[in-house]
């Protein structure tokens, strides 16, 4: 075994492998940027080498700097991680000759399934089913027009390199394609060096499946059962659960033994996923298709682990040193269910932009992970675990995945397992930039969620005018109010005892009036009860001023067991709080009930008119302007396009108008909220 390995990555992935490398007494080097000098992971590491500036290809994507640090360090072995070098099979050759063990795949099956032209041809020469397309050059964007003509709408333009959502583009018609087909050969050189695109038939009502592959250097291949990954949003994946709702054990065996096939082929060893496009539309399970092969360790592993009780990079580790499997395919089980949901540093409220800059406040639900043995997988604590990374006045940097944690759950049953998601991410308390906590509670709760109804148009269909927050049912708006009264009056006696030092001491209010949006609540609280409009609210909470998580119980018995628990994040605002929990922010209006029938005559403060300036809606690159001083304009006609951790958005024109003026140009930096043009 080991001594000593390097790992070639950051954030949580540098931290997940360093955790079960110290559980193997293997000692640890991790490789830094400037942008992490100060990350968990370069702590939490034995050692740590310096590699370079935070642009990833002047340090992470530098073998020859990764391989400086192994050597200069000693390690015997590097673990890649996902992303950077994972998958480049010239890092596994350079490594070879320098007598240094990867923890991964060998070149040549990395070289095979990592270019998806090439792969798409070895899966169909092996018999697995492929997704009808095109896969050869593509000379330009008419041939690009030509080719989609021929297979039919809609199509999906791939960067051949591509991977994690990036180089990747929906076509419906002509104009989707003239349009898309050189930003997506921009974002494949720009991510991966390779500007290939390979065009394929989009299938309708589509599921995505994945077969997880582990095999070792001995020839034994085995499948780990199946992940669902549906639920996606631009091609990235949001929602991962192990196993997936739809698939039965017969489809389960059908599609393993396929991959297995398939991974034997190309006579690979180490952690691998097998990615499965398979239509919905079929409930027979037969019509599911080849997509790629990821040849190394997902992001999503964590379900998997959950679910069978196999620590996945412990098994890579022993897997590059040699060592044979020590289970069998039979050995292989479905225990529970697991669900993991990606927290992102993006605001879903303002269409989901990347949301860089620091972390004012990160207090996950819990502290990581606790392994309670491999029989457990890596349950977590209490069936909640964490994968993160990040650490409370950290930074968040537009330079990588704007990914802050994985939070993970465990139960016996889906249903207990997205309930335990739900009321890990109202305690799962973020501030300082924009994060989807409340979108990934709500898809928890949405009952489509519930149903197992599932395809990757999953996010589009449901939330087609963006992101409100979810809704919110009568019962929980008079929980609300009961719990908006009670910290009202808390605060009101708070004040009271301290400025209220002459005469005698009043009591504080206990009679409120809270507005929820066009609802009003009569909340009277005694020492005994809460009432909400005369009706008594059964609720156990205790509340100090200043705090920002509350946890309510409401309806327990007499022992105040049992019950229907909820936490809420706690902001005072302006006459009232918001009360963030179950996927959105409520602002609720708290008056005292004598001061509140003169609310009526206050003046509404009227917005400004925004909508003759381009502003620039996240942090980002100005890649290009496609218009000058004086140029007309029409509706929906894009006008500048903004690159934002790795990704480019294209800004439309809201309306039809002349430019007026132009205060940024290609090149330029821009912050939130920069107007790069007004229009008149």
């Amino acid at each position: 075994m080991f001594k000593k390995i390097l790992i070639a990555n950051r954030g949580e992935i540098a931290c997940r492998v360093i955790k079960t490398a110290r559980a193997m007494g293997i000692e640890t080097v991790a490789v830094y940027s400037d942008a992490d000098a100060r990350a968990p992971f370069v702590k939490m590491a034995d050692e740590a080498v310096h590699i370079g500036p935070a642009t990833a290809s002047e340090s992470y994507l530098v073998a020859d700097k990764i391989i400086a640090a192994a050597k200069q360090t000693g390690a015997e072995a590097v673990h890649p991680g996902y992303g950077f070098l994972s998958e480049r099979a010239s890092f596994v050759e350079a490594l070879a000759a320098e007598n240094i063990a990867f923890i991964g795949p060998p070149a040549k099956a990395i070289a095979a399934m990592g270019d998806k032209i090439e792969s798409k041809k070895i899966a169909r020469e092996a018999g697995v089913n492929v997704v009808p397309g095109f896969v050869g050059e593509i000379r330009d964007t008419e041939h690009a027009v030509e080719i989609s003509n021929d297979i039919g709408y809609p199509v999906m333009m791939k960067a051949s390199a591509g991977g994690g959502g990036k180089g990747m583009r929906l076509a419906y018609s002509e104009k989707d394609v003239r349009e898309g087909f050189e930003a997506t050969k921009r974002e494949g050189l720009n991510s991966f060096g390779d500007d290939r695109v390979f065009i394929e038939k989009f299938i309708e009502d589509p599921r995505h499946i994945e077969i997880q592959i582990l095999g070792d250097q001995h020839g034994n291949v085995l499948y780990l059962n199946e992940r669902e990954c549906s639920i996606q949003r631009r091609h990235q994946k949001v929602v991962e659960e192990a196993p997936s709702p739809f698939v039965t054990p017969a489809m389960r065996k059908a599609m393993g033994e396929q991959c297995v096939a398939l991974s034997k082929a190309v006579g690979y060893f180490s952690a691998g996923t097998v990615e499965l496009i398979v239509s919905g539309a079929d409930k027979t399970g037969e019509s599911f298709y080849f997509l790629e092969m990821n040849t190394r360790l997902q992001v999503e592993h964590p379900v998997t682990e959950a679910i069978t009780g196999v620590d996945l990079v412990e098994q890579m580790i022993r897997v590059a040193a040699g060592e044979e499997l020590s289970f069998t395919q039979d050995d292989v089980k479905i225990d529970g269910w697991a669900i993991e949901n990606r927290v992102y540093a993006e605001d879903p409220y303002r269409g989901f932009l990347p949301s860089t800059g620091r972390l004012v406040r990160y207090d996950p639900p819990v502290d990581g992970w606790a392994d309670d043995g491999a029989e457990n997988g890596r349950r977590g604590v209490d069936g909640i675990r964490v994968d993160d990374g990040v650490y409370e006045g950290g930074e968040v940097s537009m330079f990588y995945d704007p990914m802050i944690a994985k939070l993970v759950t465990w139960a016996p049953t889906r249903d207990e397992a997205a309930d335990l998601q739900i009321a890990a991410l109202d305690a799962f308390d973020i501030e300082g930039l924009g994060h989807n906590i409340d979108f990934l509670s709500a898809i928890m709760q949405h009952p489509r969620f519930r149903s197992g109804e599932l395809t990757t148009g999953f996010i589009a269909e449901e939330y087609p005018e963006g992101f409100e927050g979810a809704a919110t049912g009568d019962e929980l708006k008079v929980k609300l109010a009961a719990i908006a009264g009670f910290i009202a009056t808390a605060h009101a006696d708070r004040a009271r005892r301290i400025d209220g030092q002459l005469g005698p001491r009043l009591a504080p209010p206990s009679e409120w009036v809270v507005t929820q949006g066009d609802e009003t609540y009569e909340v009277s609280l005694s020492k005994d009860s809460v009432s909400v409009n005369g009706a008594s609210v059964d609720i156990s909470m205790e509340y100090t001023p200043g705090e920002r998580l509350v946890n309510a119980v409401f309806d327990s018995d007499e022992e105040g067991e049992g019950g229907d628990p909820l936490t809420v994040k706690v902001e005072p605002v302006p006459a009232g709080f918001a009360l963030t929990t179950r996927g959105a922010r409520h602002s609720l209006r708290v008056l005292p009930a004598h001061v509140a029938q003169f609310s009526k005559h206050m003046i509404e403060k009227i917005p400004p008119d925004m909508s003759k300036f381009l502003v620039c809606p996240m942090p980002g690159l100005l890649v290009s302007l496609n218009v000058e001083e004086g140029d007309s304009v029409e509706l929906g006609q894009p006008l500048a396009v903004v690159e934002a951790m790795k990704m480019e958005n294209i800004l439309r024109a809201e309306k039809s108008g002349t430019v007026k003026s132009v205060n940024a140009k290609a090149g330029d930096s821009l912050a939130v909220d920069a107007i790069i043009l007004e229009m008149e």
